[in-house]
């Protein structure tokens, strides 16, 4: 498990940017069987997660369509949370981080680290603007 101290300021990227944390498997279950879209971020410390998933993400706020709820669990960290919410992205194997969209509970787009290494945070937001537009 990562140390408190390297985790929180990157968990502190996305809640404060309004993303709410999901810290245990009741958290999870609740807020991706919610009504509306729920938008769950894998949090994670690596470069990627960094310079395209966080910020990609902030930026994809700036839409006139967007998830309900903004969500976060941290890979490493949030151990139950994380566990719990790889559970609702099958067929998808666990990757950090990852980008996964819900409406009524049911998945319907997933961004795994492969779609996120080797791009910008702005080929992220506008990914995920598309996606956006089309499922919220």
């Amino acid at each position: 498990m990562y140390p408190e101290q390297i985790v929180n300021p990157m968990k502190a990227e996305l809640t404060s940017a309004g993303f709410t944390e999901l810290l245990n498997s009741a958290d999870v279950d609740t807020a991706i069987k919610s009504q509306g879209t729920v938008l769950v971020v894998v949090n994670s410390v690596c470069g990627c997660a960094a310079g395209a998933a966080r910020p990609g993400v902030k930026k994809s706020l700036e839409n006139a369509k967007k998830p309900t709820m903004l969500t976060t669990v941290f890979a490493g960290f949030d151990i139950e949370a994380v566990n719990q919410a790889r559970k609702y992205f099958a067929p998808y194997p666990p990757t950090s981080p990852a980008i996964a969209l819900f409406k009524n509970g049911e998945l319907l787009h997933f961004v795994e680290r492969h779609n996120i290494e080797g791009r910008n945070a702005a080929m992220i937001a506008e990914h995920l603007k598309m996606v956006y537009d089309e499922f919220c």
